[in-house]
């Protein structure tokens, strides 16, 4: 997800690309988030700070852990998200996959270590698929990494070419 961001300026990292809002740095924090609610909460290891938008007592509105406000910066939603992940690195390493925990908020409440890493591979997964759109959509960028973009290499030129021919096919099929 990190490298998904890098290289970006703030306000491509920060606009919404969707019509719902995505975006890179949203779904940086919302992955925060996650880590917490799978790994801290559930097991009773709690972090050593808090986050405003995760407050059970707070008016934080909905969709807040999905964009980042004026006062948050990108340099400090990357910092969160690397403690939560280190967080929940130490659970994992700590406890067994068939520890207990426990999630208030949905039914069966009782779940495992072991569920717990499925369903944050899971929201992983699903978020940096959205990623790889988001910017690909901003500067072409795409692929696992740097070093494998996970294309055929068929150069720009074949590219464009596949992408006007899908376009005639879809507009045909439209008809």
């Amino acid at each position: 997800m990190v490298w998904k961001c890098s290289g970006l300026s703030e306000y491509d990292l920060r606009r919404p690309l969707t019509p719902t809002g995505t975006n890179l740095l949203g779904l940086v924090k919302h992955l925060a988030s996650i880590e917490v609610g799978c790994f801290a909460w559930p097991f009773d290891r709690p972090l050593n700070e808090t986050f405003w938008w995760l407050e059970e007592d707070d008016d934080a509105e909905p969709n807040s852990d999905m964009w980042a406000t004026e006062d948050e910066s990108s340099e400090w939603i990357f910092s969160v998200y690397e403690r939560t992940r280190a967080h929940a690195d130490a659970v994992i390493e700590d406890l067994p996959l068939t520890a207990p925990g426990l999630v208030p908020w949905r039914e069966p409440s009782e779940v495992t270590l072991h569920e717990m890493l499925v369903h944050m591979i899971v929201e992983t997964e699903r978020h940096l698929g959205q990623a790889d759109i988001l910017r690909e959509s901003i500067d072409g960028s795409v692929g696992y990494y740097p070093a494998n973009d996970n294309l055929p290499s068929m150069g720009q030129d074949w590219w464009t070419a596949y992408r006007d021919r899908l376009e005639r096919v879809a507009r045909q099929a439209g008809r």
